[in-house]
């Protein structure tokens, strides 16, 4: 038996369909929603990442700007920027692509836009509000995993979840998600004795780690749904993910895939808060 495969390839390009309806709508009420996406330097990956972010706007409809700016720019004159963009009644999410030159606070920059318009997810704000379960744009790879999830009708109450990795940006808000939906969860990382033997407890085990094939079918229990966040490049220069697939598939009832698992749902989420932030205009 081998797993079903969740393409968040498939899911993202659905709920595009319905994400260009919403918005041809919303131009019918005379707002089009905006996104400003900062790009500071010349790191050749956040470059291929925010052209993908800006052909997705253009696929459905959505303004979007680029301010490409040198990594010699101060921290001053960055948080201007921002601070511009807060003012800019066009502009309904603003992004500011990490990582960062070293002279420059991320804290600084993430906390410096406004939470109404962190259509990422990041500031402590919405942060501390998806915490609470209150409304707030959630983080866009966590969220694009929940609905991937749901999205193959598995349940996720009473569950028990996995997590190996903690950072900001996955981990941790992916564990409070599916915490938020009544999962019973458990954080591995770094420091964790016996990770083996937790993971084999996981119904659903999500794996963020950032190192190439780093799970095999020994940490995985018979069944387990198996969401694999990584994106490596191996020796070959080809991209693969956190867990062995090939290994998983064999074991795991439903595995997400590398490329074309995860990956094409950040950024759909990233337009969902884009015009979830400008609907908000119309209440």
């Amino acid at each position: 038996m081998s797993a079903i495969i969740i393409s968040g390839k498939e899911l993202a390009a659905e709920k595009r369909l319905e994400m260009k309806k919403e918005v041809e709508l919303l131009k019918g009420e005379g707002i089009t929603p905006g996104l400003a996406v900062i790009l500071v330097g010349e790191d050749p990956a956040s470059q291929s990442y925010v052209k993908s972010k800006q052909k997705s706007c253009k696929e459905i409809g959505i303004h979007s700007e680029l301010d490409e700016l040198p990594d010699t720019i101060t921290e001053a004159e960055l948080l201007d920027k921002i601070e511009t963009l807060n003012k800019a009644d066009h502009i309904h999410g603003i992004l500011v692509q990490l990582p960062l030159p070293k002279h420059i606070s991320e804290k600084a920059v993430i906390e410096a836009i406004d939470p109404s318009k962190d259509v990422d997810g990041f500031h402590p704000i919405n942060i501390g509000r998806m915490m609470t379960g209150q409304e707030a744009f959630l983080p866009c790879t966590p969220y694009g995993i929940v609905e991937m999830i749901k999205s193959k009708k598995i349940e996720i109450e009473g569950k028990h979840v996995v997590v190996v990795g903690r950072s900001n940006i996955v981990g941790k808000p992916v564990g409070q998600l599916l915490l938020n939906e009544n999962a019973t969860v458990t954080y591995c990382h770094s420091r964790t004795k016996n990770m083996e033997e937790i993971t084999r407890q996981a119904d659903i085990l999500v794996v963020a780690v950032g190192r190439a094939h780093f799970i095999d079918a020994s940490y995985i229990k018979e069944e387990a749904v198996v969401i694999d966040v990584g994106v490596n490049r191996n020796t070959d220069g080809k991209l693969v993910g956190d867990v062995i697939f090939e290994d998983a598939k064999e074991v795991a009832s439903y595995i997400t895939p590398v490329p074309g698992g995860v990956g094409p749902m950040t950024i759909t989420m990233l337009l969902h808060n884009t015009i979830i932030s400008a609907k908000r205009l119309l209440k």
